[in-house]
């Protein structure tokens, strides 16, 4: 039978990282961001199946199509459409994120080196329309990481049941994190440094233990309470997050408070699962989405910012800012304006999306395809076409000087 408490528990989260994009400050953005990220890898943990220990293969397959390749999809469409949108007034080199960093037009060498970036590293994504894109990274490296700590624990016979496998990856992953923390280290060849695809591994051990513990099924509000507790006081003395780069005081205080988030949220998800209403048969929907939501939510809050550039007769471009327009703040009307559009409009998109590939019969993978092809022949004719006009202006200004001796020459006075 399905559990649709995780479900809606994923469509919580996913509304929680929406609302923490959405122009939220102080202590309720400290509350969450500690847990509504880590939240998904403990989804991952929780019902990571001991068969694929023996079926990499199909393990790791699902992984990259469900992770690496709609990431390589979205990510080309945004790089394909990044310098236009800069006409359009959606990216803006004058209004950027609240430090003040902006983006900028790619030039022909800058593209290409994106492109490279996002097919084989991952990154170099457009960090203003997609800046949660590091998520499908992170997921997927976590996930195949986690598979193999499994194996290696599973060739001991101290760790043949689960219990003590959960037990082992969990201290194995804090002790790495420790290491690359507390060392000031990176892992080689991984974008950001590593720190968020350690900390999946984590956190998936941390989810795969609270299911030998069944937690689901025990968790009550004598656990839930106290979980709050410890939460909220986390984000008032401790605030911590999922960043790349933290100091070791961010990582020690985060995975206690984030797993106790994940227990709230149960403990909600739960609650609202038992019985039949349409909060149910919503989240369920926004649950089974929520990748979608990921990753466009920040592209749909560009249709509230231009609604606040009318409202407060703001210069066009000011819907550039990223992630939301930062003066005026956002009151709490702007701010569930956002979520509310930045969880809506997605579902909306795709809703669109699939009724159009139903008529028409085009699979995910052809699009794919097609937007991978679209961005090389893009890249190729342009490049092509930026040598042309380059030797034509050589040849030109060639043309120009050779013009300029025989015009010099023959007004020579030494013939006369």
């Amino acid at each position: 039978m399905r559990e649709t408490n995780f479900t809606i528990l994923k469509a919580l989260a996913i509304i929680l990282v929406v609302l923490s994009h959405a122009g939220i400050h102080g202590w309720l953005s400290n509350f969450v961001f500690i847990f509504h990220v880590p939240a998904f890898f403990l989804c991952a943990g929780y019902f990571f199946h001991t068969k694929y220990l023996s079926d990499e293969r199909t393990f790791v397959v699902r992984r990259i199509k469900g992770h690496y390749l709609p990431f390589l999809r979205w990510s080309l469409i945004f790089l394909v459409l990044h310098n236009l949108l800069f006409h359009l007034g959606i990216l803006s080199e004058t209004f950027g994120n609240a430090e003040g960093g902006v983006t900028h037009p790619f030039t022909w060498h800058q593209f290409g080196q994106h492109l490279w970036d996002i097919v084989f590293n991952m990154s170099g994504y457009d960090v203003f329309l997609g800046g949660t894109f590091w998520f499908f990274r992170a997921l997927l490296l976590a996930s195949i990481g986690f598979l193999v700590l499994f194996k290696i624990l599973r060739r001991s016979e101290r760790f043949q049941t689960d219990l003590r496998a959960g037990w082992g990856l969990l201290i194995i992953g804090l002790l790495l994190v420790a290491w690359k923390v507390g060392g000031g280290l990176r892992v080689t060849g991984v974008a950001q440094g590593g720190y968020r695809e350690l900390m999946g591994i984590t956190f998936m051990a941390a989810g795969f233990l609270l299911r030998q513990y069944r937690i689901a099924e025990r968790l009550s509000w004598k656990i839930a309470l106290p979980s709050a507790v410890v939460l909220c006081l986390a984000a008032t003395f401790f605030p911590s997050n999922m960043t790349h780069s933290p100091n070791f005081k961010q990582f020690i205080s985060l995975p206690v408070p984030a797993v106790a988030g994940f227990l709230v949220l149960l403990y909600l998800s739960n609650w609202i699962d038992k019985g039949e209403h349409i909060v149910k048969r919503a989240l369920v929907y926004v649950g089974d989405r929520t990748l979608y939501i990921f990753a466009f939510h920040i592209v749909a809050f560009k249709l509230v910012s231009a609604l606040k550039v009318a409202a407060y007769g703001l210069p066009w471009e000011a819907v550039g800012c990223h992630p939301t327009i930062h003066t005026p703040a956002s009151n709490a009307l702007w701010v569930l304006l956002y979520v509310v559009v930045g969880t809506a409009l997605p579902l909306l998109w795709l809703a669109g999306y699939r009724r159009i590939t139903a008529n028409v019969h085009v699979t995910e993978a052809q699009i794919t395809g097609y937007c991978f092809a679209a961005a090389a022949w893009l890249y190729h004719f342009l490049g092509k076409a930026v040598r042309v006009a380059g030797r034509s202006i050589v040849q030109a200004c060639r043309n120009f000087w050779t013009a300029i001796k025989e015009i010099i020459a023959a007004s020579s006075t030494k013939d006369e």
